[in-house]
């Protein structure tokens, strides 16, 4: 069964569950078979039960005391199959929003990255690694700053990626979703997960990724690298 699995990626309280549940709205109206699945850590919040409240199938992942990047990366191929059980032509998975470094983009996946405009104008340098690899990006809040504000940041946003389209999407009202889902139909399905990231994660095992309280180089493995800090 062919299927297009949808990644979901930006900072906390950017927005991602409400543009999301508009967007996947808009698939619903068109009949289009559609599930959801939120990777959260350290434990459940509500956003899982607000993609439930649509009557779609969810799942839900807590990575605990894990890092929930690596969580998901470890669930990828069974969210894939857990989706094709429940005969969804859409999924979307959505992160948990901690780490920027990781960039969670599968191979043959549509990649949104959701910011606000009150994350700063700096927003896109702090967000760069996920912003430049990502296939679209929607920006909530407009509403909040002035419009050249909001001009800048899309700028700035176009100078990182320019080959991504910038969807301005309220997340209360639902205002560009409909763009966002549009986008998301575009896309063509895949037959079979790749069960590939797009981009390698950053490579480092440290004494704090074994869930330890240890700090310092000693207590690092693997590839890690001491570096001099600036004074």
């Amino acid at each position: 069964m062919l299927l297009r699995f949808v990644i979901v990626a930006g900072p906390p309280s950017a927005g991602k569950t409400s543009v999301m549940r508009h967007t996947l709205g808009h698939l619903l109206a068109e009949k289009i078979p559609v599930a959801a699945c939120k990777i959260d850590c350290p434990r459940q919040t509500p956003d899982a039960m607000r993609y439930r409240d649509l009557g779609i199938p969810v799942a839900a992942g807590v990575s605990g005391c894990l890092c929930p990047d690596r969580f998901y990366t470890a669930n990828l191929k069974d969210v894939w199959w857990w989706a094709q059980g429940q005969k969804a032509e859409v999924v979307v998975l959505e992160t948990a929003g901690l780490c920027h470094r990781c960039v969670p983009w599968m191979v043959g996946g549509r990649s949104i990255f959701v910011i606000d405009h009150q994350s700063g104008l700096d927003m896109s340098t702090k967000f760069s690694p996920l912003i430049a690899a990502a296939d679209i990006v929607a920006v909530t809040k407009a509403d909040q700053v002035s419009e050249l504000e909001s001009r800048i940041l899309r700028r700035r946003t176009a100078q990182i990626n320019p080959r991504a389209p910038v969807i301005d999407v309220n997340g209360l009202t639902g205002r560009g979703s409909k763009c966002l889902g549009e986008a998301i139909l575009n896309d063509r399905p895949l037959g079979k997960s790749h069960g590939a990231l797009a981009y390698p994660m950053p490579a480092a095992t440290c004494a704090c990724c074994t869930n330890d309280a240890a700090a310092g180089h000693a207590d690092s493995e693997g590839p890690t690298i001491k570096r001099r800090l600036c004074a």
